[in-house]
């Protein structure tokens, strides 16, 4: 579960005026979801995530198909539930698990859930003290919501050829 801090509310106020929610926003909701994930893709450690990533981007570039989409989601869900987790304290390992669980949401077409993940991987990277400084989130808070609006503009009115 996500603790209130990684909650990017610009990032919210930004999606509910744009109804990322409605069906017709899975594009922008998979590229944005991608997005997020990109930037903590390094921190990925198994190699079943890294392929389901990979899905990910050639379905938002047009090169797969929805059943390809449909099957990386399904297997990512299992690598995330059952990833190992982490006693470290330097939270490398809690980075890796967050990490992962935002390449699921975003599979999953949840972008904001992947924000928060992808959020939590990048801070939690810094070390596990980290994520208790609210102020950590702040510099991809600010990227996240820059790179919606890009997106935002560059998906306006454009749909997958598999969902239309």
């Amino acid at each position: 579960m996500l603790y209130d801090r990684a909650v990017n509310p610009k990032l919210s106020q930004l999606a509910a005026a744009t109804g990322l929610d409605q069906p017709d926003r899975e594009p922008l909701r998979l590229a944005f979801g991608l997005a997020c994930v990109e930037r903590v893709q390094h921190l990925l450690e198994d190699p079943k995530a890294i392929e389901c990533l990979a899905v990910l981007r050639d379905f938002v570039a047009g090169r797969a198909a929805a059943t390809d989409l449909a099957r990386a989601r399904d297997a990512i869900a299992e690598v995330a539930n059952r990833h190992r987790g982490s006693n470290s304290i330097d939270g490398a390992a809690h980075a890796a698990v967050s990490a992962t669980y935002a390449v699921a949401n975003a599979l999953a077409g949840r972008a904001l859930a992947a924000a928060s993940y992808a959020a939590y991987a990048s801070v939690y990277a810094y070390g596990g003290y980290a994520v208790t400084d609210p102020s950590a989130f702040d510099g991809e808070f600010d990227w996240q919501a820059g790179k919606f609006e890009e997106l935002k503009r560059q998906h306006h009115g454009n749909t997958h050829p598999d969902t239309r």
